[in-house]
């Protein structure tokens, strides 16, 4: 495994975070990105999964959609997704399903750890 890209169903930009804030803020049970759920609280990074991606041996890019498609214009997934980047391309590691499926941030950290063992 070469690196994990996290890519975020939600775009860049401060009008899309504003937009985003809103939305976790007034109707969290139907934010588009589980991915964003776990891995933000409303207004900054998780402390838990900040502590787990500082500490980890893991080699981690996090890209919003518009700049994934930016920046792999040929790839296509459904999102969010997690990604395994290898020297041969681009694999799927955990699917939008297996995300909206994850209920805590603990549990994506042992998703990922069992995965990469």
């Amino acid at each position: 495994m070469k690196k994990l890209l996290f890519i975020y169903n939600a775009n860049s930009g401060i009008g899309n975070m504003v937009l985003d804030v809103a939305h976790k803020l007034f109707s969290p049970k139907t934010y588009n990105c589980k991915l964003c759920a776990l891995t933000y609280d409303t207004f900054s990074e998780n402390l838990i999964w900040k502590d787990f991606r500082k500490n980890s041996n893991l080699d981690f890019d996090f890209l919003h959609l518009d700049e994934f498609k930016a920046k792999y214009p040929d790839e296509a997934f459904s999102y969010p997704v997690i990604l395994d980047e290898t020297a041969i391309g681009l694999n799927e590691f955990l699917s939008t399903e297996a995300i909206n499926a994850i209920s805590s941030i603990e549990d994506l950290i042992l998703v990922i750890k069992h995965k990469i063992s």
